[in-house]
């Protein structure tokens, strides 16, 4: 399979729920448009934002075959199908595989803490198993432990099928080691939104993002210009967001890209537990946020 470089910007889609807890599929159909209007340049369902881990395997099928049938082609999609167990990971991506998706988005594994080689066969395994292209996805706070850049670099050159990685480890040091060393047609996306600038300046290709969840058009813009050399363009428009990029993370992700989205209108205010509401002394904070960028009155 060849390696077709992934670029721009990817939004880690929020899944949102009804009162009762099951998929708001209208809401996440409107979502969907949304995005595509705005011109982001693919989307990733299932991901953390996505609280994929506590969906069900049947739910995350769900949730993934109605963003590629909402989407009908008009961007692709990532869709998150990684798991802490290679086994069950193995059958979530042959299930999106089914379903017509052909790139998968793969966490490292949670909980478990493997090794360097652990990391390696892990995902060996599954690019291997499944017939689908794979973005890794490095994300060392939540998951415990890093896949360090040698691993990476290992599984870029040795696993035909594994074509970029979303780093983050909020380590620009290992990102831009990946980068230095990385084959050409590999390619390197940020996991944070506020280190995309940086990471795209050193030589990345784009991000998976939470905040184009909230403001898909004008980060998207941002990462264009970066992208296209327009640095100043990009500052400008980095800076204009910076605080919207680090109040997403006042409390845990999703929670207060929910909320946003919830006061912008566009969702029920529903999440999984052990996810629940933001407090108020947090949310008093976000809406400031969101009022002096104009995204809620």
């Amino acid at each position: 399979m060849a390696k077709t470089k992934i670029q721009g910007t990817g939004t880690a889609i929020i899944t949102p729920f009804k009162k009762n807890g099951a998929v708001d599929e209208n809401a996440l159909r409107k979502l969907v448009d949304w995005q595509i209007k705005n011109k982001v340049e693919f989307l990733v369902p299932c991901g953390s934002t996505g609280e994929s881990a506590t969906m069900t395997r049947g739910e995350r099928r769900a949730v993934i075959e109605i963003v590629l049938d909402q989407t009908n082609g008009r961007v692709p999609i990532v869709a998150g199908t990684g798991t802490n167990s290679t086994t069950d990971s193995i059958h979530m991506t042959k299930d999106a595989k089914q379903i017509g998706v052909d790139t998968v988005l793969l966490v490292g594994p949670y909980y478990n803490k493997p090794t360097q080689e652990g990391f390696f066969q892990h995902f060996k395994t599954i690019a291997e198993e499944c017939d689908v292209k794979v973005v890794l996805y490095n994300v060392p706070g939540r998951t415990g432990s890093n896949i360090l850049p040698e691993t990476t670099l290992r599984l870029a050159e040795e696993v035909k099928n594994v074509i970029a990685i979303k780093e983050a480890s909020n380590n620009l040091e290992q990102i831009m080691q990946i980068i230095q060393h990385r084959p050409k047609d590999f390619a390197v996306l940020s996991g944070e939104d506020s280190l995309t600038l940086p990471i795209i300046a050193s030589g990345g290709d784009g991000v998976i993002s939470v905040v184009s969840n909230e403001v898909p058009k004008e980060f998207s813009d941002m990462v264009r210009f970066a992208l296209q050399g327009n640095m100043q363009k990009a500052q400008d428009m980095h800076y204009k967001l910076f605080q919207l990029m680090k109040a997403n993370f006042i409390e845990s992700n999703p929670i207060p890209v929910k909320a946003a989205l919830f006061m912008m209108g566009m969702i029920e205010e529903n999440y999984r537990l052990p996810l629940v509401k933001m407090g108020k002394n947090n949310k008093d904070k976000f809406k400031k946020v969101l009022k002096d960028l104009k995204l809620i009155r």
